[in-house]
């Protein structure tokens, strides 16, 4: 039961960042700590609410990246991981 509702948080963070004109295969979380170390815009302080919402998990947005960068062998061609 653990794992399905996890796959549904999972869903619903990729919906999210989707429904803001991200990648629907990647997380909001991934893509904050992303965005931010590229020097986008707003993406520091959302970064840093996105950590603190997840105040047990020290440093969320970073794993969550890290994450997605050890899926990259089976992304779609289209996700921003992909180096094609």
């Amino acid at each position: 039961m653990k794992t399905y509702l996890l796959n549904i948080a999972i869903a619903i963070d990729q919906a999210a960042n989707a429904l803001l004109a991200g990648h629907p295969d990647e997380t909001l979380s991934s893509r904050a700590w992303r965005a931010e170390q590229s020097g986008q815009r707003y993406w520091g302080w959302t970064r840093r609410f996105i950590d603190l919402l997840f105040f047990w998990q020290p440093g969320h947005c970073r794993a969550a990246y890290e994450a997605e960068r050890k899926r990259r062998p089976f992304l779609t061609p289209f996700h921003p991981f992909n180096p094609e």
